[in-house]
């Protein structure tokens, strides 16, 4: 029993650390469904027309946060870099998240006219800026794009950029020199392939692909496997919420984003107040997958102006920053199923970083605070254990009087625990009762970009990163096997050396681990051998005097 136990245990940790996603799965990226829809198909859905992606004339914006790269004919953001975060795999460069295709990697944000029919507004608009390269100086930089005369319509696409943010504003200046008003809607669109993100490997890997909310559908995820058969199928049927007055939808991936705000906090919705915006989410003829938003425009009477615009929330998963860009931003964070756990532990985490100023230390307090609120349950486990190691030599000669005889061997068993007191499955309840925890505060951990870039003490100095050392999976380990000294020893020599054996294998994995989570599982199995020692300890003393005493 003592050996089956502590196995289930180890596996359903060992479940913890490869992921939720593993046993209960995000929806996969599948290889590109073979390309027969035509554009006129895909202009019928509602959120416009298609049009290849051209060869980007760049138009350089520089600020203290990003590079970004707009093409100048087109106006579509082809690239956009992190310049206070390092790429994945190679730390000496910084980290592309909107990309042109250079290296064969498309992910990009985009924007177009649209006539109420839903093909283009302007088939032949081309765009010009008056210089090549922008640096930001001041608080706010804009950069305008201006189209030439059509049709007797005169079009600028301005983007505005802020000191220290992510979030850029984009906005259309339109003048109608006709006769008559005129009718149009704009589509805004994030167009990205299906690409795994650079250095993803097999313990980060979580959910990459289309994301939206709205009021009525709530979050939601769109799978590009879902997107795929609709291609292949010529329908429509991927299952998210197709009309909205608030929200924002965009892609994701691990600890980045890239969103439309229908809505900034505080602010007016750019739907107006009914349900007049509609959601596309679709595989292109390009391959290129899609996400996009068509809003209405309101009609621009005959020889006059108008300007309409929307924010684009491009950059990290920073709690405390995309709270205050939109109601219910934080929920792209998604822990999935245990995001009722998940959420609230990253909160006081993120409290707790807020008084110390440190992420590392912020995760060794915030494991205290678990453990201390676990206490209870952890000291009736910890204590059903001790109890059970405590009796281990009695079990062991119970085993060698009856060992022939298990039926007998297993009455005078739970003769010996009635009589000590004991609950065989004491230890097991309590530990099971905690999963959900565990796993909730492993996600709360592995979803922080916050910790990307953080440094802790000494040679750590990013915790988003794997410790160069090995100095905290080393120790890991070791914490790891002492604790086997803890639990009650099996009566089986076979099964005692796999306990032996077993937690020192299954802390491999903590060498690929980032230093923030093995630190938080160092903390927490330090804390959990000086609450176990301390209980057997008590344990072997109050048995030392119940004997006694029987003599």
């Amino acid at each position: 029993m003592d050996f089956k136990r502590l196995l289930i245990f180890f596996v359903l940790t060992m479940a913890i650390l490869l992921g939720w996603e593993k046993l209960y799965p995000q929806p996969e990226n599948q290889p590109a469904a073979q390309q027969t829809s035509s554009t006129s198909n895909a202009v019928s859905t509602g959120v416009g027309a298609e049009g290849a992606l051209s060869k980007t004339e760049p138009v350089t914006v520089t600020t203290d946060t990003v590079k970004a790269v707009i093409d100048e004919k087109t106006g579509d953001l082809r690239q956009l870099i992190l310049t206070k975060y390092k790429a994945t795999s190679d730390a000496s460069k910084p980290f592309v998240l909107l990309d042109n295709g250079a290296d064969g990697h498309q992910y990009i944000a985009q924007s177009v006219l649209l006539n109420r029919q839903g093909d283009y507004q302007f088939k032949n608009l081309i765009f010009t800026a008056p210089q090549k390269q922008y640096t930001l100086n001041g608080d706010k930089l804009d950069v305008r794009l201006t189209a030439a005369e059509q049709n007797g319509v005169q079009v600028s696409k301005i983007y505005t950029f802020t000191k220290g943010s992510y979030l850029i504003g984009l906005r259309y200046e339109i003048a109608n020199h006709n006769a008559q008003p005129l009718q149009m809607d704009v589509a805004y669109r994030v167009l990205r392939d299906d690409k795994e993100p650079e250095g993803t490997g097999y313990f980060d890997h979580t959910y990459t692909g289309p994301v939206l909310y709205t009021p009525n559908g709530k979050f939601e995820k769109v799978a590009f496997k879902d997107l795929d058969s609709d291609y292949a199928s010529g329908r429509d049927r991927a299952d998210y919420q197709r009309k909205t007055n608030t929200g924002w939808i965009g892609m994701t991936q691990h600890y980045f984003m890239t969103t439309w705000i229908l809505q900034p906090k505080e602010g007016s919705s750019v739907c107006g107040s009914n349900d007049d915006c509609k959601i596309d989410i679709r595989k292109r003829s390009d391959g290129l997958y899609s996400a996009g938003v068509r809003v209405p425009v309101k009609d621009i009477p005959a020889n006059s102006s108008a300007s309409f615009g929307i924010s684009l929330y491009s950059g990290p998963q920073i709690y405390s920053v995309i709270t205050k860009v939109a109601d219910h931003l934080q929920m792209i964070k998604d822990y999935g199923k245990v995001s009722l756990f998940s959420s609230p532990l990253f909160w006081l985490l993120n409290w707790w970083h807020g008084l110390v100023q440190n992420w590392g230390w912020a995760i060794i307090l915030l494991t205290l605070t678990v453990k201390a609120i676990l206490f209870p349950l952890t000291h009736a486990s910890y204590k059903s254990m001790a109890k059970m190691r405590a009796v281990a030599p009695r079990l062991q000669a119970l085993k060698d009087q009856y060992g022939d005889d298990r039926m007998r061997m297993q009455q005078e068993m739970m003769s010996l625990y009635k009589k000590e007191k004991i609950n065989p499955v004491g230890g097991c309840l309590p530990m099971l009762l905690q999963i959900p925890v565990f796993i909730g505060l492993y996600w709360a951990l592995f979803a922080s970009v916050e910790l990307r870039g953080a440094p802790w003490i000494g040679w750590i100095t990013d915790l988003g990163r794997q410790d160069p050392y090995y100095i905290l999976p080393v120790l890991m380990a070791l914490t790891m096997y002492l604790q086997t000294f803890m639990n009650p020893p099996p009566t089986d020599p076979m099964q005692a050396k796999m306990m032996k054996i077993m937690p020192v294998a299954f802390s491999v994995m903590f060498f690929f681990f980032p230093a923030g989570l093995v630190l938080y599982w160092l903390t927490n199995n330090i804390l959990t051998l000086a609450q176990q020692w301390f209980i057997n300890k008590r344990i072997e003393r109050q048995a030392k005097l119940h004997r006694s005493l029987d003599v």
